[in-house]
């Protein structure tokens, strides 16, 4: 049947026996719609609901909340699913219209309602007035004082080029301006208080020891009206003025440009109580969702982990995503949080993301999140208000699958799973991170990071079959495989990693693991790490394929001490150079005891420098014992159109 507006129950038919079906139009209210179906159910539990949208955009003010009692059962459940040929828009957000054009170039207009930190123009995210346009200004110096209840004043030297944007500020336009802050893994965000001659002073939580500010670290400051200088920035005052310096081709009349208003726009369960089950998501878009500063900024935390999501799900189970689209976000894309179990995220498309894209667990132990899929998704083009974040995270939780997932384009990690630094105990247990493929990770802009990155004990958990290329961080750590503190029992095999920044496989400190039949090549600084020396088997590492340029093979502040396994690997540095190991000649390194059965050769791949890691002669890894996979499997399946997309690069992914 097909509902209007509401004609509420009296109206519902019951004419399919195999569904109860609502098919709604744009102008409808969803959640009203929901609950009428909600009634529906009520005596009719062998019946599957379905709530059938058109073809058009549904905005919403709040978030569409499904409840227990929207559960379906195995054989009837609950579905909100696309129309048969539809591209329904489910949005938070509000067009911004009324521009006019200044003589100066710029579109201007007055934004209605409350302010905001995201604006899309065109169906591209417009960049928020900043300086620098790219990258950003270093710290020359920090001092800290420190007040009561972990709070501190943080005053910054800068440059001149930097202080030239702040100097001249009247007071209330510099209240508006909010400094970005890039140090190693983090970013903080915070609002300016005072500026003296070259320096400014900020005011927050005390810098973490272990993360502090420094000469390394970045600034950015955002939100300056003088800061409007390139096609593309927009500006908005606290009286509601917008700014917009517009792109080529761009029109005032015609062009759509659109302002969050909510920051989630699907929950499914509560924060406790009975699950949410057997409820299907399919074909629905979902955008424009924001991320608004509270009163004290974003302090550091690793990966943006208080970061909620455009679509949260807590106390669920048996819920399906597929064939959906999450872009023009301000937080990550889906999170599976609290006590979820045989989740599947599907075929789906998440971009344009202010932080990640999928969060499965919590940084908290107990919280009862597993077994759930996430498949053939491309995850790309995030960290546009968080670079932090992460593509895919893992927190406490065991044996999920991550597979065939297009993953690529984040400033820091592609994969990241654990939350436990050491050796204590950890949920995230039993993990299967298979076939993806994973690139472009980094830009150049933090450090210490890894295209797929574990932390803590992982018993049982497998990183395999995984393609990672193009890893470059600012400083240290642009790593490939990134084992850190008490990774344990994790099982490398059957990687591609190339084109690393400091190396194809790092492990910081760890236990147990096993890396074996992958291929590391071409890695700028050393191509394999390893930072910490330990009494018990840190890592087995054998039957690997290492090819280079020029550097050391091994690296790392363990100098070649602890006990680890190295053998039955093929190593060939193209330049002829020596091999090094911790400083050591190879015939050194093999006294130690490792790699004796190793073989020096080249591997014979058809095409290494252009990503082609096929072999031209099988006989020559068969030395070693190595087994040939197929790295073409890595990356999304399906049609070629769904290929075709994960292999598309639009040229303004690199600006921030």
């Amino acid at each position: 049947m097909k509902l209007g507006f509401l004609p509420l129950l009296a109206a519902v038919a019951y004419a399919e026996p195999e569904a109860l079906r609502f098919e709604i139009q744009p102008g409808d209210n969803l959640q009203d719609v929901l609950n009428v179906a909600r009634e529906a159910r009520k005596g009719r539990a062998d019946k599957p609901i379905e709530i059938v949208l058109g073809d058009g955009l549904y905005v919403l003010s709040k978030p569409l909340e499904f409840v227990p009692s929207d559960s379906g059962l195995p054989n009837a459940p609950s579905r909100l699913i696309a129309a048969k040929g539809a591209k329904p828009v489910i949005s938070g957000g509000r067009k911004i219209t009324g521009f006019t054009m200044r003589p100066d170039g710029l579109w201007e207009t007055k934004a209605e309602g409350p302010a905001f930190e995201q604006l899309w123009i065109g169906g591209r995210r417009g960049v928020r007035s900043r300086e620098p346009d790219q990258g950003f200004f270093r710290m020359k110096g920090v001092e800290e004082e420190k007040h009561p209840d972990d709070m501190a004043t943080q005053t910054v030297e800068m440059g001149d080029d930097a202080m030239a944007w702040l100097k001249n500020l009247h007071p209330a336009a510099l209240e508006r301006v909010q400094m970005l802050a890039y140090h190693k893994w983090d970013n903080t965000r915070r609002s300016i208080a005072k500026v003296e001659g070259n320096r400014f002073i900020t005011r927050g939580h005390t810098m973490k020891p272990w993360n502090r500010w420094d000469t390394k670290s970045g600034i950015v400051f955002e939100n300056l009206e003088a800061g409007l200088d390139e096609p593309g920035e927009w500006f908005l005052s606290p009286e509601g003025k917008l700014l917009y310096k517009p792109r080529p081709g761009e029109d005032p009349a015609t062009t759509e440009v659109v302002a969050p208003l909510s920051e989630k726009l699907l929950v499914i369960g509560k924060e406790s109580g009975d699950p949410v089950q057997h409820l299907q998501i399919r074909g629905i878009s979902f955008q424009h969702a924001a991320w608004t500063s509270p009163p004290g900024g974003f302090e550091p935390s690793q990966a943006a982990s208080p970061i909620e999501a455009v679509i949260q799900i807590d106390h669920a189970s048996d819920i399906t995503i597929e064939d959906c689209e999450v872009a023009h976000t301000g937080l990550y894309g889906v999170w599976m949080r609290d006590a979820c179990r045989n989740i599947r995220v599907s075929r789906c498309y998440l971009h344009d993301l202010g932080a990640g894209g999928v969060r499965i667990g919590n940084m908290e132990q107990g919280r009862n999140t597993g077994a759930n899929l996430v498949e053939d998704c491309i995850i790309r083009d995030g960290g546009k208000t968080f670079p932090c974040a992460v593509g895919l995270w893992i927190g406490h939780s065991g044996d999920n699958l991550v597979r065939h997932n297009e993953i690529s384009h984040f400033p820091y990690t592609g994969v990241s799973v654990g939350w436990r630094w050491g050796y204590d105990s950890s949920e995230a247990k039993g993990n299967k991170i298979t076939h993806n493929h994973i690139h472009h990770i980094g830009n150049g802009l933090l450090s210490d990071m890894g295209g797929i990155y574990t932390l803590g004990p992982s018993e049982g958990t497998v990183l395999a079959s995984n393609v990672i290329h193009d890893v470059m961080s600012y400083d240290y750590g642009g790593w490939g495989l990134y084992n850190d503190e008490g990774s344990t029992g994790i099982l490398l095999e059957n990687n591609l990693v190339y084109r690393t920044t400091t190396g194809g496989y790092h492990q910081h400190y760890g236990k147990e693991n096993i890396i074996r039949n992958n291929i590391f090549a071409f890695a700028r600084d050393q191509q394999l790490q390893f930072s910490r020396a330990e009494e018990h088997l840190s890592f087995r590492f054998t039957g690997n394929i290492v090819l280079w340029e020029k550097g050391p093979l091994w690296n790392g502040g363990a100098g070649g001490k602890g006990k680890i396994e190295c053998d039955n690997n093929l190593y060939w540095r193209s330049d002829g150079g020596e091999i090094e190991c911790f400083g050591m000649k190879f015939a050194d390194w093999q006294k130690t005891g490792h790699d004796q059965h190793s073989v020096i050769a080249d591997p014979g791949f058809a095409d290494p420098a252009n990503g082609g890691f096929r072999f031209n002669d099988a006989s020559i890894p068969a030395k070693i014992g190595f087994k040939p996979f197929d790295p073409s499997e890595a990356g999304v399946r399906g049609d070629g159109a769904w290929k075709k997309l994960a292999q598309e690069v639009p040229a303004d992914w690199a600006s921030p």
